[in-house]
């Protein structure tokens, strides 16, 4: 067989500074916004969207029916974590969603205080994303949380939530691969994965600490303390974290594909429920689409239908399309990517599209509940 191996980059060649290095644009005690905060720029129609939300929450919690808010990268980077939180100790939201851009800005927030670094600058001098700290412990979160059997947003929450990682001795792994290899081998593979770990970085046995001085201010770390689903969504090689050497792909779709199938879980229970969308005119379209599909696919074998559920979409550009038209739209308008939504709101549901900073309708939805 040929020798393949000068086709692919070595990433243990790369120079990885230190996060401290890195100027960062927000810092989120300056920059948070406090549940008191009021929205500042909101539409009358956008201000009624969010009332009505509020209506639609309180009746789904009172039926015990999920309401998900499915969010980007940006709802975390304008310090929105305090708001979030807020909802879920209050339990009107029980399922939150993201990509992994979103989990790397709520870890960067709760580790050092600040995040978002100037992209353009650094990818011109090739420094983009390669910051240690970042690409070493979420990927190390990661890799353990696999071994764990926990989800890509529930490893990173259970790192913030106890300030560290278990790091097993290689023995012991080498143990458990041997003796899981027959009846479960895909738990076997996942000690094996964090064995090449532990190895490869010279990773002692024991607790490994790790504080995190702004943990108030993580989503994740709250989530998982309240035991509210947190899931990551993430797409190989978007986020920054794929660029350090701690990146291992098995340990990522492990995580990814447990927080699919909670999502996918919490979706099946959305009859009579709420789907909030903000700001994610991608990520929460697709995983949305392929959970009720499954979901639906089960209902109806048992004899009933997903129903009954109102989904609300919230985005910064204004949409021209007639939401009720059978056409398809321009690819130009924001709802050429969340046509999706559209197509399984006629499975018994209801849509609406609402025009609106991600700030200042989850503030105003916040005040309303």
């Amino acid at each position: 067989m040929a020798d393949r191996s000068h086709n692919y980059l070595d990433r243990s060649l790369l120079r990885i500074k230190p996060l401290s290095d890195r100027e960062n644009k927000v810092e989120i005690r300056r920059d948070h916004v406090p549940v008191s905060a009021d929205p500042r720029n909101l539409s009358e129609a956008a201000d009624e969207a969010a009332r009505t939300a509020a209506a639609d929450i309180r009746r789904a919690r009172e039926r015990s029916a999920s309401v998900i808010l499915a969010f980007g990268a940006h709802t975390i980077k304008n310090g929105l974590s305090p708001v979030l939180i807020d909802l879920i100790e209050r339990g009107w939201v029980t399922h939150l969603a993201t990509n992994g851009a979103g989990i790397i800005h709520d870890w960067e927030f709760a580790f050092q205080g600040k995040s978002s670094e100037d992209v353009r600058r650094n990818v011109a001098v090739g420094q983009f994303g390669i910051w240690d700290e970042t690409g070493y412990y979420i990927n190390l979160a990661i890799n353990v949380g696999a071994w764990e059997g926990l989800g890509y947003g529930e490893s990173v929450g259970s790192f913030v939530s106890r300030q560290g990682l278990d790091i097993p001795d290689s023995a012991s792994l080498v143990a458990t691969a041997a003796d899981r290899m027959e009846r479960d081998p895909l738990s076997a593979a996942a000690a094996l994965d964090l064995l090449s770990v532990v190895r490869r970085f010279g990773l002692g046995p024991g607790f490994l600490a790790v504080p995190h001085p702004f943990g108030q201010f993580g989503l994740q770390a709250a989530a998982f303390r309240l035991g509210v689903p947190f899931t990551g969504h993430p797409m190989f090689g978007h986020d920054i974290i794929y660029e350090h050497p701690m990146n291992l792909g098995s340990a990522i779709g492990r995580t990814a594909e447990r927080d699919f199938l909670s999502f996918a879980h919490s979706v099946s229970a959305i009859s009579d429920g709420v789907y909030l969308s903000v700001g994610s005119a991608v990520m929460s379209p697709m995983i949305f689409e392929k959970s009720m599909s499954m979901a639906q696919n089960l209902a109806i074998q048992q004899g009933r239908r997903i129903e009954n559920h109102a989904i609300y979409v919230v985005d910064l550009a204004e949409s021209q399309w007639d939401w009720e038209s059978s056409s398809e739209p321009s690819p130009s308008d924001p709802a050429y990517y969340l046509r999706y939504c559209k197509t399984f709101s006629r499975m018994g549901g209801r849509m609406s599209y609402v025009q609106a900073d991600n700030r200042d309708f989850l503030l105003a939805l916040s005040h309303y509940l």
